[in-house]
């Protein structure tokens, strides 16, 4: 059961499997959140240098998941520019040395959701989706979780709430397979973790199949405002977390 663990303590693994768990059943029951809730407990409990792209591996395998089971409901048309962009964004952040402040980003991306939601969105957000997925893609080489930057893009595009989650799953997709594939090309030693990461995908396909349930049963006016609702509380999460690195 060692090779599960990843040198983790067992007690701290199996509360990982259970948050994974959680965290995939979130994402798709509300649209978004699971992803930067399981970021957050990893950040605290897995060697930093691992936690990008662990946590990349793991919301990529969850992704897929909710990919094959809500793949029917996609909207395809901005995806192959979203992909374009995200090569680019994905190049240029991993050609990148020095990191960006943090906090700076942190602050940034919470602003710009929270007026995203409260404001009439601003056109390139759904004109230009290679623009969301080059910005996005940049961020996520040394945020992690960017799902609420490409959620805000998702919700502008006025889908229904199969739709909504089912092209943010694709769209995560694509964006969380180039991450892995350059922290490889990096030199990240993913063996270590394959264990573990394969337990925490599993995991979160449990919370996937639960979520769709909660999903199917829920309107799309309930869908939209618990939605935006989540996205305001992670925004303002995001930018105490900035203000508070800034000290």
């Amino acid at each position: 059961m060692t090779y599960f663990y990843a040198g983790l303590d067992p007690a701290i693994a199996t509360f990982l499997f259970a948050a994974s768990f959680v965290g995939s059943f979130i994402t798709v029951a509300l649209g978004i959140g699971g992803g930067m809730i399981l970021l957050a407990l990893m950040a605290t409990l897995i060697p930093p240098v691992a936690l990008i792209p662990v946590h990349g591996v793991i919301q990529l395998g969850s992704n897929v998941n909710r990919a094959i089971v809500m793949g029917r409901h996609t909207y395809w048309p901005p995806v192959m520019a979203f992909g374009v962009g995200g090569v680019i964004g994905i190049s240029i952040g991993g050609a990148i040395v020095v990191d960006l402040p943090p906090s700076a980003v942190q602050i940034g991306v919470g602003i710009f959701v929270i007026w995203s939601v409260l404001r009439k969105p601003p056109g390139w957000l759904t004109r230009w989706p290679w623009v969301t997925g080059m910005i996005s893609s940049f961020l996520t080489m040394f945020f992690g979780a960017t799902g609420v930057f490409v959620a805000g893009f998702v919700r502008s595009l006025g889908l229904g709430r199969e739709a909504h989650v089912a092209t943010q799953a694709i769209l995560m997709t694509l964006q969380h397979l180039l991450k892995v594939i350059v922290f490889g090309l990096l030199g990240f030693a993913f063996g270590p973790w394959l264990g573990f990461m394969a337990i925490m995908i599993a995991t979160g396909l449990l919370g996937t199949l639960l979520g769709r349930q909660v999903l199917r049963r829920m309107n799309d006016a309930i869908f939209g405002k618990v939605l935006n609702w989540i996205l305001i509380a992670l925004a303002l999460r995001l930018i105490w977390q900035g203000i508070a690195g800034l000290r």
